[in-house]
């Protein structure tokens, strides 16, 4: 992994000549994103992000903290906050933005501590990569959770995108797509990226012991959701 993502992000926070990142997925095509998108503060965040924000207690954790907006905003409000990243880049640039806690890692590969409220935000459930992962992903999250905790997450349902007669066919699910990045004239390898709808999420969370609840859905057919452990 070049770290493109994070590279980009590092050079907007030290003022390295940031330039936009060139995104493109297996159904869409070329665009641009704006670094300076991931260093938004609270009034700037979509109402689904902020509502995430609003009910997040007790001991948090930020998995795919990127540039740690969620997290500086947490933290400000006096929240045990820990940031984490795949992205050792990002997860540098967190922590010169003044985050306390950062945390460098895979959150399959995460320890053994237990939180309170994780949040995945920004389509939180891309990281999982393939819907045949979900089931390991949530039980992986579940090991994580104290009791009566809670896991935040937001994603989309991109059925929107297709056509009636290109939707994919019953051997894979319409929500997996692979994601390119290029900074700089350098191209990331290809990854999956999983954007599951609110069915598919409840009945995965249902299979694997967890309540999943749509707190609300966003402007563009995203949504938020709320899973906790069952008793």
């Amino acid at each position: 992994m070049k770290d493109l993502f994070g590279k980009a992000i590092l050079d907007y926070q030290t003022d390295n000549n940031p330039q936009n990142l060139v995104t493109e997925t297996s159904i869409s095509e070329e665009d641009e994103m704006s670094v300076a998108y991931l260093f938004r503060n609270y009034s700037q965040m979509p109402q689904v992000e902020q509502k995430a924000l609003q009910l997040s207690k007790g001991k948090i954790l930020d998995v795919g903290c990127g540039a740690g907006s969620h997290s500086l905003y947490l933290q400000e409000e006096d929240f045990d906050v820990t940031a984490i990243d795949i992205s050792p880049n990002a997860v540098e640039a967190c922590r010169l933005r003044g985050l306390k806690k950062t945390v460098n890692t895979d959150v399959m590969a995460f320890g053994d501590e237990k939180y309170d409220t994780i949040l995945l935000l920004m389509n939180g459930t891309g990281i999982c990569g393939r819907l045949s992962k979900i089931g390991i992903f949530l039980q992986k999250l579940k090991t994580l959770l104290n009791y009566g905790g809670q896991i935040l997450l937001d994603s989309s349902d991109i059925i929107y995108m297709f056509d009636e007669d290109e939707i994919p066919s019953d051997t894979s699910y319409y929500g997996e797509v692979i994601f390119k990045i290029t900074y700089k004239g350098e191209s990331e390898l290809p990854f999956d990226w999983l954007y599951i709808d609110y069915d598919t999420l409840k009945t995965a969370s249902e299979a694997n012991g967890l309540n999943c609840d749509r707190i609300m859905e966003g402007n563009h057919f995203d949504y938020l959701a709320r899973l906790t452990i069952k008793e």
